[in-house]
């Protein structure tokens, strides 16, 4: 059966309109979640460089525009999450294999947070175009939300706007902060190394995979691997971040530990822009199933409750501190933090390197339901399908239940091995299979 879209409905249109001489960006917004959207605003203030933050917001939305897989373009709007003196907006490519994040800092903003929260944001075609239109030497105030009462009439009633936010994008924000929190810094070019890279990015849709190494003092890209380069799928989707090159004051990259998805953060000082690849073009991150693991136990429901009570969004998550106030073994909290982050409630900051709160703009069982695989894993457990032949600390055997057949589970320390279709294609580099979901399920 398949997944079905979710359909989210603006009373407005987001609007780049002037008035008194002074730019007036307002963006519509609305959630999944009531709470949410009855807010009527949640910032109301200036940008303190109107030129560079359209500059970000239309890099943002090439990126939730474009599509580098089989799935066509179309413009998905982003969320946004207000609170403790920062905005955050984040966005996915058609295809789920790019992922952009805009940070705007205290710097970069001067107004006030009526309200902490994260929700959708309508990203329309003339919104866009009057960004495009935004010079240097214009004042601008940014809206999250209205700050007036907007009445209806019969004679003037808002077009309401619709739009589909498909199952695939809503899973990518889950899986890809799991991708970003296992990332580690490797290289930092300043802008003269920065344009110069850009400079070398082949022309036209390149096959296969490159490298980012360093020669010298200059960053390059090769087709061969060395022992310190950085691994790029889809090499052409950095092209996303072209139109930002000039105004960034370093680019910092990151890699996952695994050696495939990277992320690419653009530093302008007063904000930053991270733009996150998933391994390959062909590959989205809602196709990635590192999160599922994290969704084996369940997180319980004070937990969820805690969480949303103690910190506002963008707030820091400190886990140490939970552990400490909540009397909570630190490898416990490494756990619970994984699983907070696969049901949306934490997102990954690679500049702090660490969690921060934001909740997801959609309800937690329509979250729950993205996972096929995991769903499946329980009905399992539920039905006796999984039987083990030997349950030791270093070594796990069990037969478990497939269609019409019975697969071979076996766990050793942190190696992973099953005999049916799904690991045999993909070695666990698309996460672990319903039946060793199931094992590490009954395991413990």
């Amino acid at each position: 059966m398949a997944e079905q879209d979710l359909a989210i409905s603006y009373a407005r249109n987001s609007q780049l309109i002037q008035q008194s001489g002074i730019q007036q960006l307002v963006l519509a917004h609305q959630s999944e979640l009531a709470e949410v959207a009855n807010v009527p605003c949640f910032f109301w203030g200036s940008l303190t460089d109107p030129l560079l933050t359209s500059k970000c917001l239309l890099t943002l939305s090439k990126v939730v525009r474009s599509s580098f897989g089989p799935i066509p373009p179309s413009l998905r709007d982003p969320i946004v999450s207000a609170g403790t003196n920062q905005i955050r907006f984040e966005g996915f490519s058609s295809c789920n294999g790019v992922y952009a994040r805009l940070d705007l800092l205290e710097d970069a903003i001067d107004g006030e947070f009526i309200a902490s929260g994260t929700t959708n944001v309508d990203f329309n075609e003339p919104m866009l175009n009057a960004l495009n239109a935004v010079k240097k030497t214009e004042k601008m105030v940014l809206g999250v939300g209205s700050n007036e009462v907007a009445i209806s009439t019969d004679k003037a009633k808002v077009t309401e706007k619709k739009v589909s936010l498909p199952p695939r994008w809503i899973k990518g924000l889950t899986s890809v902060q799991l991708y970003l929190a296992g990332m580690e810094l490797q290289f930092e070019l300043n802008k003269i190394q920065l344009i110069q890279l850009f400079q070398g990015i082949p022309k036209g849709n390149v096959k296969g995979e490159f490298y980012l190494t360093k020669r010298a003092s200059r960053f390059v890209f090769s087709p061969i691997s060395t022992g310190d380069a950085v691994r790029i799928g889809g090499i052409q989707r950095l092209r996303l971040l072209e139109g930002l090159l000039t105004y960034a004051d370093k680019l910092l990259v990151y890699q996952e530990k695994g050696g495939e998805s990277a992320a690419f953060v653009a530093d302008f000082g007063k904000m930053r822009l991270t733009l996150a690849l998933s391994p390959d073009s062909y590959r989205g991150f809602s196709g990635e199933g590192n999160v599922l693991e994290n969704m084996i136990k369940a997180v319980p429901d004070e937990w969820i409750h805690a969480v949303n009570g103690l910190l506002k969004s963008n707030e820091l998550f400190d886990p140490t501190m939970l552990s400490i106030e909540h009397d909570v073994d630190f490898d416990t909290m490494d756990t619970l933090s994984a699983s907070l982050s696969s049901i949306g409630l934490l997102g990954y900051d690679l500049h702090s390197h660490q969690h921060y709160y934001r909740r997801l703009p959609f309800k937690m069982e329509r979250i729950l339901a993205l996972n096929p695989r995991l769903k499946n894993a329980k009905k399992l457990v539920a039905t006796a399908g999984v039987q083990f032949v030997k349950n030791t600390t270093d070594y796990i055997e069990a037969r478990v239940e497939g269609s019409g057949v019975q697969h071979t589970v076996i766990i050793q320390g942190d190696k992973f091995q099953c005999t049916c279709n799904w690991f045999t294609n993909h070695q666990g580099k698309r996460g672990l299979c319903k039946h060793i979901l199931a094992v590490k399920m009954l395991n413990g």
